[in-house]
């Protein structure tokens, strides 16, 4: 008998959401968008798969912020993929569209650079983490209301 109602399938599945949730808002090329919908098809809940992909997501954002605060330490290496050019036209825009930006993370292609940016730019984590929540759980709020 399953304890607290959860099978051993739908904890599968939402780890499984976690982690594809979590791989898609790294610079990894993943989409969890499809997985969570069809966890929202088999799940007797709403709430949890949502919360679920949301924390995923803004995890993978997070490991971003932290991978950007790191990244300049290396851009005078030879195997440093970016050119001092590039990095000041990212700043830029960054700083020219500013923090609210960030509410876009969501966003294929262009969210998860902007949150390697945010932490190349010392954005403060709470501020970050804030929005990027917003941004991100809006984006599982509408696919959860297209899903059912």
């Amino acid at each position: 008998m399953p304890q607290y109602g959860y099978s051993a399938p739908m904890i599968v599945d939402y780890t499984l959401l976690f982690f594809s949730a979590l791989i898609a808002a790294t610079i990894l090329p993943f989409y969890s968008e499809a997985f969570l919908y069809w966890v929202l098809q088999e799940s007797s809940s709403v709430a949890i798969p949502l919360l679920i992909a949301t924390a995923g997501n803004v995890l993978g954002a997070c490991i971003n912020w932290r991978l950007g605060q790191e990244l300049l330490r290396f851009k005078d290496r030879r195997w440093f993929y970016f050119n001092d050019q590039q990095i000041a036209r990212a700043q830029r825009g960054f700083q020219r569209y500013g923090l609210w930006t960030l509410l876009l993370s969501w966003l294929p292609i262009v969210g998860d650079p902007l949150t390697l940016i945010a932490g190349m730019m010392k954005v403060r984590f709470r501020v970050f983490l804030l929005l990027v929540t917003l941004g991100k759980a809006s984006r599982y709020l509408l696919i959860a209301w297209l899903a059912l």
